[in-house]
């Protein structure tokens, strides 16, 4: 389809979706028509825990809290909170709120809310963490029940969206999706939120449309009335698409195009980093690593193995020649802007190739190795590419290193399923403090939300000590000290390859005013088109 082709029929299909809600908004309000590298994985609220999902869902999902311009939580489905005892925390819900069908939004919703994310075939019961039940107090109060003090409960709440109860059992979607088993639900292609934005269609790696929610218990700062998301893999098309005027807003700019982009009038650039990091993941706990030649023992496990391949990449060629300067060589797994970050601790070592083959051959792999490397190719900035210049790197010290790339949907399913044995995988911290990446990525995996994304089966007992500590740790000085050395540990016994932290400038129309977000989650509640 050409650009001016998808322009019109995406716009025609938002308006349409606009006048079946019967949105009366004001004249002035406006379309935002918004585009990005990769599509959704799901509707459901409770399946995912994915950047570009969560991005999508909270125009339409909500929290009890929410965060506010400067990342600090606030009040949103919830007015007020108070701390009952240290394990029972009090919240107040709003009266008066409706989700999208008209129904009431009240204490049920919540508790069943609670139940469902909590379910083990979806990833994001790490934002309830530390709770271990929701208890209806009467019907717009409810209490938080934790298994010890929780200093992170606010800030991880923002993401626990809150579905009804009523919709979801009657659409028979009490269940979240099992994504793994490549199973739907009803909630899978259909929204029923209480938040500023009905989503009105979704055509899978097509286009997604929304318009803003007439009724809205909140009021909105800006003036977007019909939203028309993209996903355009092609970093030329996309990079066209905004220059052709096809485009509003571009929040993955391919790296290449960004001195063009800012050198064009009709556009601006509003700078600002990720708190992404960008890694490679190692098959650590299986006694054979699926996808190498090696048979009767695991070369991940050995950390000189894990060291020799992370000393073999040069992360300053890649920050250069495929980043184009956006982006910032890590050695820690959280960026700048994160709390735990302390940038004398994120020095990478400088890429080493002899330094690297010793290590290999102390390992008894003078010869190397061969072994698979799986990486998405529509996820992040330049995914491919530099998994492409790993490969090269590796190849210098001996490792063979077949590299399979595939869109980020059927490469995420697999390694939910443990089928990758080495992946990378972007990491972004949605509440601004390192627990979130360290119980997530680094500790060992249990049934909860320990290791929930640990699909390279790391297992340390002192970073599980550590993470384990920081979950209940009131004093600040003792658990930030106690996140430094769970990211030191992390960092020295190579439990991840970390790569580099994406920088992430969007580009705009000069008519377009919104707030860059660290998140990578834009709001439209906070955009005007002029």
């Amino acid at each position: 389809m050409s650009a001016k082709n998808f322009r019109t029929t995406a716009l025609a299909l938002a308006l349409a979706a606009a006048a079946a809600f019967g949105a009366s908004l004001p004249a002035h309000a406006q379309t935002l028509r918004w585009a990005a590298q990769n599509d959704i994985l799901t509707m459901d609220p409770h399946a995912q825990n994915h950047a570009t999902t969560n991005a999508i869902l909270q125009h339409a999902y909500e929290g009890l809290v929410r965060f506010n311009k400067d990342y600090v939580p606030e009040p949103a489905l919830a007015t007020k909170w108070t701390l009952v005892s240290p394990t029972q925390v009090r919240f107040e819900l709003r009266r008066g709120v409706k989700f999208h069908d008209g129904s009431p939004f009240t204490a049920d919703d919540v508790v069943f809310s609670f139940g469902r994310i909590k379910q083990p075939q979806g990833t994001m019961s790490i934002y309830v963490a530390g709770v271990n039940e929701v208890r209806k107090v009467d019907d717009f109060t409810v209490d938080f029940v934790l298994a010890g003090p929780t200093p992170l409960l606010l800030r991880n709440i923002v993401n626990f969206f809150i579905m009804s109860k009523g919709w979801a059992e009657k659409n028979r979607t009490a269940n979240t999706q099992d994504f793994k088993a490549k199973e739907e639900n009803f909630a899978s292609r259909n929204v029923n939120g209480t938040g500023p934005y009905r989503i009105t269609g979704w055509m899978p790696e097509q286009r997604i449309t929304m318009v803003a929610t007439p009724d809205w218990w909140d009021k909105p700062t800006g003036n977007v009335r019909l939203v028309v998301y993209t996903p355009i893999k092609s970093d030329p098309t996309r990079g066209a698409a905004l220059l052709s005027g096809d485009v509003d807003l571009l929040t993955d700019l391919p790296t290449q195009d960004v001195a063009r982009l800012r050198g064009d009038g009709k556009l601006k650039i509003v700078d600002g980093s990720e708190v992404r990091t960008i890694f490679l993941a190692l098959d650590m706990g299986s006694p054979e690593a699926k996808g190498t030649n090696v048979t009767g023992r695991n070369p991940f496990a050995d950390k000189r193995v894990r060291q020799a391949l992370s000393l073999a990449i040069d992360r300053a060629a890649i920050q250069r020649s495929t980043m184009r300067g956006l982006s910032v060589p890590a050695a820690l797994m959280v960026a700048p802007g994160v709390n735990g970050h302390d940038p004398a601790l994120d020095q990478p070592a400088p890429a080493n190739a002899d330094a690297a083959r010793k290590l290999l051959a102390d390992a008894g792999f003078p010869n190397g190795f061969e072994m698979r490397l799986n990486c998405p190719n529509n996820r992040y900035v330049n995914d491919e590419e530099i998994c492409q210049n790993i490969v090269a790197m590796w190849a210098r010290i001996g490792v063979r290193a077949q590299l399979q790339a595939e869109n980020f949907s059927p490469f995420i399913q697999k390694m939910q399923n443990f089928e990758h044995s080495a992946y990378m995988l972007g990491w972004c911290v949605a509440n601004f403090d390192a627990q979130y990446t360290l119980q997530s990525i680094v500790r060992t995996r249990t049934t909860g939300a320990d290791g929930n994304f640990n699909y390279s089966r790391v297992s340390d007992a002192t970073v599980d000590r550590l993470v384990d500590a920081m979950k209940t740790e009131t004093d600040t000085a003792k658990r930030n000290a106690q996140i430094r050395e769970a990211l030191v540990r992390t960092r020295d016994e190579f439990l991840t390859i970390p790569i580099h932290h994406q920088v992430r400038p969007w580009a705009m129309k000069t008519n377009v005013t919104t707030i860059h977000r660290s998140d990578d989650r834009p709001e439209a509640r906070y955009t005007t088109v002029r």
